[in-house]
């Protein structure tokens, strides 16, 4: 094995950090679906020749980056590296391989240098819509939610499966922009693929053992000492979510060993009839995530810092689906497992855990009636996203109108504007829904969507935080549940379904705040003048909650 420096080796491991960057900015400016190009919803990762992940991009969100981790090992194992040439693409939207539902799209590329393969780029990001009922709670197995394309070839030696696009193409709503998105993945991929090439021409490397076994090992080594510095120990903790039929139970047991930490959540409810089910990969990929914002959290993201993480679930359970159940809106519940992994954390460090946020994105997916399509309406099919505010900080407030644990951005008023008939009438945030407490919780939002041409539209929704609020922690208050509802006088919806929005009559979306940290009456003074004068709060809340008084 070639000795290198590590002063060198700390320098290419840099520049593997800026090609999967340009790598992701080469998806994101060439996407058609603004979910994609506006809202960041990606992972692009390089990767060594046993299929290791060794950097990723930092635009992306930890459904599709932790869960990419485990899909080029399970490509791999079915595509033998002998076989593989110059301009070979694969392709797989299995569940249950990549990223835990159809409409994300997983693509992996050999990368070759001096004739033979040296690694691999890969990406993932979200297609509008693959047909069946679409991105919607509604299925009834994952049949229902649209086409599952098992691993393939999408390029063979630089051609197109021109067959496979077109099969993709004539079971969509959006035929363009599916085909666009999918050439925004090849150019994903290329793009990694030119540049590191590059690199190694640059660097002089006949292949990457040395610099990916020094990065796995530094940054697992690096990772181990973390979880040494926290309390070892077995922690519980549970989590109540709206669910759909009824609500649902998450229980984790956290354990803490001087060199691992293996999660675990047996106790957790079985699975729904609907499309909310979690396969153990995005479960995985949302915990760990949580666990290494607070573990280890400045150590970069590859096979090694994740290597000492274990998760583990009954078959059966909802956060260990198991096919054919529906899965379309497995986010709905699977980004509420930082929440509930935080429950156990905060018991090992209570000083370094937030409070509850609203976690599950605000996800809408809308599209045109079966009318419209048969009476020569506009057809389209689109998916907005929106957040809630994030739970308190130990020493800081919570994020307004932020996503986490997601990582995905909120749509954006123009280009949602511009790619379908739908106008956003409204969008401010929600006075008084962040959690009081010393530091308070994120705010959420008021959002208004309506027609812009006199046309009824669907809407599919599956969300959290409707029945049970983001809690606080040391005394901190919970944040404002979220609401749903059409028309201003209309009712409040369930957190999930399909409802007929009519022309003309907004569908209002009130997404929840974050939960507080520690007594409200703690608050500074300052802070508290500070949200009267940017409206965050309501001189009643100021009042009745803080105990204000204009005190100096």
């Amino acid at each position: 094995m070639t000795t290198i420096p590590k002063t060198r080796l700390q320098v290419m491991w840099n520049r593997l950090l800026a090609v999967v960057e340009e790598q992701g900015q080469a998806l994101i400016r060439a996407a058609f679906s603004p979910i994609v190009r506006e809202s960041g919803d990606i992972s692009a990762g390089i990767f060594d020749l046993r299929g290791r992940m060794l950097a990723q991009a930092v635009t992306g969100t930890p459904g599709h980056i932790n869960t990419m981790a485990e899909a080029v090992k399970n490509l791999l194992e079915r595509f033998p590296v002998q076989t593989m040439r110059p301009g070979d693409i694969y392709l797989t939207n299995d569940p249950w391989l990549a990223s835990g539902h159809l409409n994300d799209f997983l693509l992996m590329q050999p990368v070759f240098h001096k004739n033979r393969v040296v690694g691999f780029t890969s990406c993932t990001s979200h297609l509008a819509d693959l047909g069946g009922k679409g991105m919607g709670p509604e299925g009834t197995d994952v049949f229902d939610e649209g086409l599952l394309i098992p691993p393939c070839k999408l390029l063979d030696g630089g051609e197109i499966n021109s067959f496979l696009m077109e099969i993709v193409k004539a079971n969509s709503r959006e035929p363009v922009a599916n085909e666009g998105d999918i050439y925004a993945l090849i150019a994903c991929c290329e793009t990694g693929a030119e540049r590191l090439a590059g690199m190694m021409v640059e660097f002089d490397l006949e292949d990457l053992d040395t610099l990916a076994n020094y990065i796995i090992d530094t940054s697992r080594q690096g990772t181990i000492e973390a979880i040494a510095e926290v309390p070892k120990g077995v922690y519980r903790a549970e989590l109540m979510v709206d669910g759909y039929e009824h609500p649902i139970r998450l229980v984790a047991t956290l354990t803490v060993a001087e060199d691992h930490v293996l999660l675990d959540f047996d106790g957790t409810d079985g699975c729904s009839d609907k499309g909310i089910n979690v396969p153990l990969n995005y479960a995985t990929a949302y915990s760990v995530f949580a666990l290494r914002c607070i573990i280890g959290s400045d150590i970069p993201n590859n096979a090694g810092s994740l290597d000492p993480f274990r998760v583990t679930g009954p078959k059966g359970c909802i956060l260990n689906a198991q096919p054919p159940v529906p899965v379309a809106m497995r986010h709905s519940i699977g980004q509420m497992t930082p929440d509930l992994v935080y429950g156990c954390l905060s018991q090992a460090l209570p000083d370094k855990v937030p409070a509850e946020g609203a976690s599950c994105l605000y996800d809408l997916p809308i599209r045109h009636t079966p009318e419209a399509a048969r009476d020569g309406g506009t057809q389209f099919a689109l998916e907005l996203v929106y957040n809630g505010g994030t739970g308190a900080r130990p020493a800081r407030d919570g994020l307004s109108a932020t996503a986490f644990p997601s990582g995905v951005w909120g749509s954006q008023v123009e280009t949602t504007e511009a790619t379908a008939p739908v106008m956003i009438a409204k969008r401010e945030l929600r006075v008084d829904s962040g959690g009081p407490g010393k530091h308070r919780g994120g705010l959420g939002q008021h959002i208004e969507i309506q027609s812009s041409n006199s046309a009824e539209f669907l809407v599919f929704p599956s969300v959290e935080r409707v029945l049970f609020p983001a809690a606080g922690r040391h005394g901190g208050m919970p944040g404002a549940l979220g609401r749903m509802r059409i028309g201003e006088e209309g009712e409040d919806l369930p957190s999930k379904g399909e409802f007929l929005v009519p022309a003309g009559v907004p569908m209002i979306l009130e997404t929840p705040g974050g939960g507080g940290i520690g007594q409200p009456e703690d608050r500074a003074s300052e802070h508290i003048a500070r949200d009267l004068e940017e409206g965050l709060i309501s001189p009643k809340a100021a009042r009745d909650v803080y105990g204000w008084r204009k005190r100096p």
